[in-house]
């Protein structure tokens, strides 16, 4: 029997705000030192009123604008009740009936288009630590009540490869809009995917009915949404094939032992016992100016999808090292400065030429070097006006590739002019054939059999005086371009 999965996913992510959701406690979530960031309101103690953050309720109408979705005028917050250690009011304020955002679409770089059906604001929970000394468990009271997105979508995907294409697409649109920085190893950002599995149509239209729906949470990584994914259609395909039945449940993905195990059966939302927050008032979105919809989308930046079409038609990047401009903004900055650079000198230099030399430099040379030397871009000593210096001095023959390559190792470590460097390090070459050529002269008295072997005919005795050539010409920090010095001894040996 062939079966065909549907795919729902659920990601909460922490919101940037200098404080929590309810209070003015810090919200660091790198904060280190245990239970240093609480109050009486984050700890749920008895008497204490909430206070509504207005800057996260901004962030999350804001991701409601860049996925074109619904904004809600009218909005509330519930009480979700449940008891869980981390949690220390024995509830979480978050929102059900009436969210902040329904209604959105996301559009993948493949095409596939993701419908959302809402994403609300909710506080977040403290985090358990477990001890494996002592076999007990600790809580960590930092993170309780830090602001926290949870987008829904509804069950558009068909594969874990289109769920982690979401997931990743998602993450980089919080990151430009600096809602987040969603950095899944660190907690800011969680996956959950819901996944069923039927039997295809017959009649090819689809399905009869959908599956039973399985919640995966624990996935960490977007590698372990993949495979979550992939084991759990698996598992269920292959216990409808024993006759069993698909229980709705909630199961956690070991990461470990690479498979799904079941934690509790599923809850509904009556088991919550949702009611409105009776300590918070009811939200007239309206009546705030800055939450309107026409000024929220008016101040979007360029998002992903956009900057790769833009990239593509302007630039004429694509593929791997298109990727690598759209999953580093701050890169992707630096090149369109050096692009821009470039344009002081295009009579000299086709800005074809220029442009892809740039994107060839930085996507494979600056990239491993900045991975290798453990920098960032952000704290980078050289700036794009002298990397693009360098790029015109490697396009107009004034260093070769392999001096470009040196010269950046240098510029990316300590910054600096790259032609200051190339006349210290010996590398800017030259065309003047008046001293090259008594540098050839001297090579050729120097190693007579080998210029007579190249007479006859030994193409390997040529590139070795060349090499001999380049070397007394760094000696004298003369930098030399190899084609001269090649005309200049077939000149000679004539």
């Amino acid at each position: 029997m062939k079966f065909e999965p549907t795919i729902g996913l659920e990601i909460h992510a922490e919101l940037k705000t200098k404080t929590k959701m309810f209070c003015e406690c810090l919200n660091d979530p790198l904060e280190k030192r245990p239970n240093l960031n609480l109050c009486p309101i984050c700890l749920g103690h008895p008497g204490t009123l909430p206070l509504m953050n207005k800057e996260a309720v901004r962030l999350v109408l804001t991701l409601g604008a860049a996925l074109g979705a619904k904004l809600a005028d009218d909005s509330r917050f519930d009480r979700k009740n449940y008891f869980y250690p981390d949690l220390p009011k024995g509830y979480q304020i978050s929102q059900y009936l009436h969210p902040l955002v329904s209604a959105g679409v996301l559009k993948l770089p493949s095409g596939k288009e993701v419908r959302i059906t809402r994403v609300h604001l909710e506080e977040d929970a403290a985090r358990n630590v477990h001890d494996n000394d002592s076999k007990a468990t600790l809580v960590d009271f930092n993170r309780a009540g830090v602001p926290l997105m949870e987008l829904v979508t509804e069950p558009d995907m068909k594969s874990a490869a289109e769920a982690v294409e979401f997931a990743e697409e998602l993450q980089l649109i919080l990151r430009y809009l600096g809602i987040s920085d969603a950095d899944m190893e660190k907690g800011q950002m969680r996956v959950e995917a819901n996944v069923s599995i039927a039997p295809a149509d017959e009649l090819g239209n689809g399905f009869s009915k959908l599956g039973t729906k399985v919640e995966v949470k624990n996935i960490n990584s977007f590698r372990a949404v993949g495979r979550a994914i992939d084991f759990e259609i698996n598992r269920q395909a292959e216990a409808i094939g024993r006759g069993e039945k698909i229980k709705q449940e909630t199961r956690g993905w070991d990461d470990a032992h690479q498979k799904t195990v079941s934690q509790r059966s599923k809850e509904e939302a009556h088991d919550y016992r949702y009611f409105p927050e009776p300590d918070l008032p009811p939200l007239k979105l309206s009546e705030v100016p800055e939450f309107a919809p026409e000024i929220l989308k008016a101040e979007l930046p360029e998002l992903p999808l956009a900057k790769r079409e833009r990239f593509r038609e302007e630039y004429g990047v694509e593929g791997e090292k298109l990727e690598i401009f759209i999953h580093d903004k701050k890169l992707s900055e630096f090149f369109e400065s050096v692009v821009s650079e470039a344009e002081r000198w295009i009579d000299k230099v086709p800005k074809e030429k220029i442009i892809s030399l740039a994107v060839n430099y930085i996507t494979s040379d600056l990239v491993g070097l900045l991975k290798e030397l453990a920098l960032s871009i952000e704290n980078l000593e050289m700036s794009p006006e002298n990397f693009g210096e360098l790029i015109k001095m490697s396009a107009l023959g004034e260093i070769s590739s392999r001096g470009a390559k040196d010269i950046l190792r240098i510029m990316t470590e300590r910054g600096g002019d790259p032609t200051e460097i190339a006349i210290q390090e010996g590398q800017l070459q030259t065309s003047e054939t008046g001293s090259l050529e008594g540098i050839v002269k001297r090579v050729i008295d120097a190693n007579p059999k080998a210029l007579e072997d190249y007479k006859k005919g030994k193409e390997a005795s040529l590139q070795f005086l060349i090499g001999q050539a380049m070397r007394e010409a760094k000696n004298q920090k003369i930098g030399a371009n190899p084609q001269i010095l090649k005309e200049i001894f077939q000149k000679i040996s004539k």
